[in-house]
C-alpha cells in the first residue's frame, strides 16, 4: 500500500502489486488514469460514443479520431453559421438536410422557431 495527495491535496491510498514503481510512479500513474477516464466520459457524453465496434487498439483509436472530426467539423459549422443553436440541434438540422443544399441548411438554422413554448403554467386562482 502506498500514501499519495490527489490534485487537491487529499490522501489518497492505494494497493497494489506494482512492487517495481515507487510511490510517485504508482501516483502519476493513478492521476494519469483518472484524466483518461475523465476523457472517455467527455467522449461519452459530447461525442455520443458509447460502445466500440472492433477490439483492436487501431479501431479504437480510429473510432475515436473520427468521432473527434467530427465533433471539430460540427464546431466549425457552428462558428460559420455564427448561430447561438446548440450542437444537438445542428446535428438534428443535419440528419434531416444531409443531401440537400448549404443554403437551405443555412435557412433552416437561421429560421426562427415557429411556436414559442413559455413552458408549464399555473392556473390563476378565481378570486
Amino acid at each position: 500500500m502506498i500514501v499519495t495527495t490527489d490534485g487537491r491535496g487529499n490522501e489518497v491510498r492505494i494497493i497494489t502489486n506494482r512492487f517495481d514503481l515507487t510511490a510517485e510512479e504508482l501516483g502519476d500513474l493513478y492521476r494519469s488514469r483518472w484524466q483518461i477516464e475523465m476523457f472517455f466520459r467527455w467522449v461519452k457524453q459530447n461525442l455520443k460514443l458509447t460502445c466500440f465496434y472492433g477490439d483492436s487498439e487501431n479501431a479504437v483509436m480510429n473510432q475515436i479520431w473520427i468521432c473527434l472530426i467530427a465533433y471539430c467539423l460540427l464546431l466549425l459549422m457552428k462558428l460559420e453559421l455564427g448561430t447561438s443553436r446548440t450542437l444537438t440541434e445542428l446535428i438534428e438540422a443535419l440528419k434531416e438536410l444531409m443531401w440537400q443544399p448549404w443554403l437551405r441548411m443555412v435557412a433552416a438554422v437561421e429560421r426562427k422557431p415557429s411556436r414559442t413554448s413559455r413552458g408549464r403554467q399555473k392556473k390563476q386562482k378565481d378570486q
